[in-house]
Parts: structure tokens; C-alpha cells; sequence
């Protein structure tokens, strides 16, 4: 039940997946609020050090889940799945992975371009690597903002083709991340 199977995900996979979506979206929604906060704000410090803590521990369960999946079985498409939706489907998660990845990189690269590392929840912290390019800061910020539009929107019809599978073709497919196949 902890491990995928040929024919579903296990809870690891499950649990994973869905503290990263809530997560992200979290951090998506956080992040576009505080954009706008002026320097009077209580939130004005306090809403960075949440998303830059956020947007590291994100980054290591990334990391564990993208090792997870190499090592775990992965299950079998319903064979009601069309080539093109599994061909779709495939492409769609490897971009879903090098948005987060890139958006992490980035905003690690906004956070740390002034030499200071990333304390994350007064628990520990992430030492900063410095300045690689001259408006590091700027430049790395608007990469992180378009990134960030494009996993939402990716995300959106990520759950919308899920939404599709389980109500349209009703092959399961939404099921097998909610609740873990022990066969």
C-alpha cells in the first residue's frame, strides 16, 4: 500500500503529490499577493520568509519524489488511454517537473543574489552561492514570475484532463491519486 503498483499509486506517491499541489499552489497564490505589499505592511518581511521557506522544503520534496519515481514501479496507462493522451500525458509531467525545479532555482537565485543565505523557518539554513550575472536579482525575478504563470497554467489543465478521465471516460484515472491500489 506504501509502494506503487503495476495498476495504481501507493501512499508515498499519493502524499507526495498532493502536499506538492497544495503547496504550489499555495506558494503561487502567496506569491502574487505579496507583490504588492508596501514596506508598511506587517507582511511585508513576514510573507517572503514563508514563501522562501515554503519554496525550499517544496524543492527537497521535489527532489525525493523525482527519486522516488526513478526508483518505483510506474503504473500501467489504462488501456482506454489514447497514444497521443499517453504521449500527452508523458511530456506534460516532464515539464511539470522542469517548471518547479526552474522556479525553485530561480527564486533561490532572487533570494540569495545579495550574498545571504535562505533561513527556512529559523530551522536551518540554505548558504547562498552569490552573484552570478550583474541584475541577478531582476533577472531571475522575471523568470520566476513567467514560470510560475506557466505551471499554473499547466497545472490547471493538468487537473482539468484528470477531471476529464474520471467523469468523461470514467477509466479511474483521478481515483488511483486518491486512494492507494493494493493489488
Amino acid at each position: 500500500m506504501l509502494a506503487n503498483t503495476k495498476n495504481g499509486y501507493g501512499l508515498v506517491t499519493i502524499i507526495i503529490h498532493w502536499l506538492s499541489a497544495l503547496a504550489i499552489i499555495g506558494l503561487f497564490g502567496l506569491g502574487f499577493w505579496m507583490v504588492d505589499l508596501t514596506y508598511y505592511s506587517s507582511w511585508y518581511k513576514t510573507a517572503p520568509d514563508i514563501h522562501k521557506s515554503v519554496g525550499i522544503l517544496l524543492l527537497g520534496l521535489t527532489l525525493l519524489r523525482v527519486l522516488w519515481r526513478f526508483f518505483s514501479v510506474k503504473p500501467q496507462p489504462e488501456q482506454s488511454h489514447k497514444a497521443w493522451e499517453q504521449v500527452a500525458a508523458k511530456w506534460a509531467h516532464r515539464v511539470l517537473y522542469a517548471l518547479m525545479l526552474l522556479i525553485m532555482v530561480s527564486g533561490f537565485l532572487i533570494s540569495t543574489a545579495d550574498g545571504r543565505g535562505i533561513l527556512v523557518f529559523d530551522w536551518f539554513e540554505v548558504p547562498s552561492l552569490g552573484r552570478f550575472i550583474s541584475n541577478q536579482e531582476d533577472i531571475a525575478g522575471l523568470v520566476h514570475q513567467y514560470l510560475a504563470y506557466s505551471l499554473i497554467a499547466l497545472v490547471i489543465i493538468h487537473a482539468a484532463g484528470a477531471i476529464k478521465h474520471q467523469l468523461k471516460d470514467k477509466d479511474g484515472t483521478l481515483s488511483k491519486m486518491i486512494k492507494p491500489i493494493r493489488k
